[in-house]
């Protein structure tokens, strides 16, 4: 009776003890299940966006050949420069990403709340979300008026507004599609399948970031700033 008495303790014991870990389990694929999917709508979204994306960055680029040529012709090649070339990739990414704030909206309202059992993962994901809530508030910088102001003080004053979204861009610039290496633990084979094909438009989205170099080039001459 004794053993028995014994061996139904231990059963208790055994089953209060997996309880959490079930509910964390369930917790766990439940959160990642929905990272996944909200981040696979968000880079499908960018990915079939591509040409509206680069259709705004042309226009950064057409805004300075006719709105400002030259503006930073004589600027030097300093701590000020860097700021002013940081605000040019700024004024290029904060265009396009403009183009289609409310898929990013949607994103952060999926995933902004998630949490998993591994702390690292959650803080991962919830810095990923904070840089790109930082992103979708970014108004863009007024190129033009911003490398004329730097001009004027003999490019010794940047304007504070200018230095304001600098460092608020460079601080959080995140590209579009984030898929933190922890979240594989817990995938099942239909959200592994998923993750494949987001990656396949995190390669567009990729692609269309490294042709985007040489738009900030010709910026950059356009301008005549130097980084």
């Amino acid at each position: 009776m004794q053993g028995r008495r014994a061996l139904l303790l231990l059963t208790a014991i055994a089953a209060l003890s997996g309880a959490p870990t079930s509910a964390a389990a369930q917790s766990d694929a439940a959160a990642t299940q929905a990272y996944l999917q909200a981040d696979f709508r968000l880079v499908q979204r960018a990915g079939t966006h591509i040409p509206v994306g680069e259709s705004a960055i042309q226009g950064v680029l057409g805004g300075a050949r006719t709105s400002c040529p030259l503006a930073g012709g004589g600027s030097p090649q300093d701590s000020e420069s860097t700021g002013m070339s940081n605000e040019v990739i700024g004024a290029m990414v904060t265009g396009a990403i403009h183009t289609d704030l409310a898929s990013i909206r949607q994103f952060i309202a999926a995933t902004a709340s998630l949490r998993w059992s591994n702390g690292g993962l959650t803080r991962a994901v919830a810095a990923y979300v904070r840089k790109l809530r930082t992103m979708a508030s970014l108004t863009q910088p007024q190129l033009c008026s911003d490398v004329r102001a730097w001009a004027a003080s003999g490019f010794h004053a940047v304007p504070p507004a200018a230095v304001a979204f600098q460092q608020r861009f460079i601080s959080d610039w995140v590209a579009l599609g984030e898929l933190p290496a922890a979240l594989a633990r817990y995938e099942s084979g239909e959200e592994r399948s998923l993750a494949r094909r987001a990656e396949h438009y995190e390669s567009q989205l990729t692609e269309f970031e490294a042709r985007a170099v040489e738009t900030y080039s010709r910026i950059m001459n356009a301008l005549e700033l130097l980084p």
